[in-house]
């Protein structure tokens, strides 16, 4: 096969991987929550305002219901096939976010250290706020150096109801050992 076979092979594979098949969504406190997934992994979580038509598939539809079940309390992890689309360093970013563990917060600057470039912060905060999968890689738990809050796409009063969401959470849960 020649390298422009090749070439064009992958990228209809590419597009493929990345190709919506699958929408579903849920209503929550603070807006409808929407799952887009390929046949494979989960391409996006988006906050809306708005029902969308649902075009569920298995993927979207299992990313769902663990969303539901974070909602209410009852999930802080997720083993859901993620595949979102970005930059090597947006993947690198992208990853490092889900190292921050349910309830906890983190800042530029740390994330920025998790992938070995402390002089990053900006490139790390145009990354997570191109995050396209809200929630389960947690770019809302992202927070100022000075303890503050930053800004998110999903809004900001999304962001602070998803960490008292979080932090409510894990206050029950020590208070009931």
């Amino acid at each position: 096969m020649s390298k422009q076979a090749k070439s064009a092979e992958q990228e209809q594979q590419q597009k493929q991987e990345y190709r919506t098949v699958g929408i579903s969504q849920f209503a929550t406190p603070v807006g409808y929550v929407q799952v887009r997934a390929s046949e494979r992994a989960v391409l996006s979580v988006a906050f809306a305002d708005d029902a969308v038509q649902e075009q569920a598939n298995d993927i979207s539809e299992h990313a769902k219901g663990q969303l539901i079940e974070y909602f209410a309390g009852a999930r802080s992890t997720f083993d859901i096939p993620l595949s979102p689309k970005g930059t090597q360093f947006q993947q690198q970013v992208w990853n490092a976010l889900q190292q921050i563990a349910y309830g906890e917060v983190a800042s530029y600057l740390d994330i920025a250290q998790a992938v070995g470039n402390v002089k990053a912060c900006r490139a790390v905060g145009a990354a997570n706020g191109k995050n396209p999968i809200a929630i389960i890689v947690p770019c809302h738990r992202i927070i100022g150096s000075n303890g503050k809050l930053t800004g998110y796409a999903g809004g900001m009063s999304r962001k602070a109801f998803l960490l008292s969401l979080e932090s409510n959470q894990q206050r029950l849960f020590i208070e009931n050992i």
